[in-house]
């Protein structure tokens, strides 16, 4: 198992990194301003099931065999790239549906989980920055190494999930607000479009 003095200083580390901006902290804030906290949620949790996705495979040392594959990286990167792309289009066709959030959201709980999951798993970067990040805390005197990295992985995920529902609730609130008028909710929605679609190009455009 890591010391503690190890632990702790990955956790205020990747409690930073949730904070800094990305495309999964961007993707959560502009789904929770949006449609609402409730959906900002469903995204938070859809990705940090897609972090343990990612802790297990490093873990496992899946993830060194995947880094490795060039077209394995081109073809997870472009199927995820096609997706936002996808959900940018549906975000700018999307009607203004008045004040979201008395209710249930106006996507699915389901969706918008599923959305997260997606999200994130189809970022091949995600998976070299496990790569790079984690291993750097893990000691081979201490024990297995595989139960490091799956410990260090919970402790991420528990960051990522303080970091990312801070950005959900300040969002929300936000988006709340703003949603009172059609009009606003209107451009709010082809802001979400914009800014899905340039996430997709920059993904679609990344480098090993």
């Amino acid at each position: 198992m890591p010391s503690l003095d190890t632990t702790s200083a990955f956790f205020v580390i990747a409690l930073v990194l949730g904070f800094t901006p990305g495309p999964d902290n961007l993707f959560v804030l502009m789904q929770a301003a949006s449609q609402g906290r409730k959906a900002g949620v469903f995204v938070v949790l859809g990705l940090c099931t897609g972090l343990l996705v990612h802790t297990a495979a490093v873990a496992l040392g899946l993830a060194a065999v995947f880094a490795a594959s060039a077209t394995a990286f081109t073809v997870l990167k472009f199927a995820g790239a096609a997706y936002l792309a996808f959900l940018a289009w549906q975000a700018w066709r999307a009607p203004a549906a008045g004040v979201v959030g008395a209710g249930a959201p106006a996507v699915a709980p389901g969706r918008l989980f599923l959305r997260g999951i997606v999200m994130n798993l189809t970022n091949p970067k995600v998976v070299l920055f496990f790569l790079a990040f984690l291993p750097q805390f893990v000691d081979t005197a201490r024990g297995p190494v595989a139960l490091q990295v799956l410990t260090l992985g919970a402790v991420f995920i528990l960051a990522t999930l303080l970091a990312f529902g801070l950005i959900t609730y300040l969002a929300g609130t936000l988006g709340q607000w703003l949603r009172r008028s059609p009009g606003v909710q209107t451009g709010m929605n082809r802001a979400t479009a914009v800014v899905f679609a340039g996430l997709a190009l920059r993904l679609a455009t990344s480098a090993r």
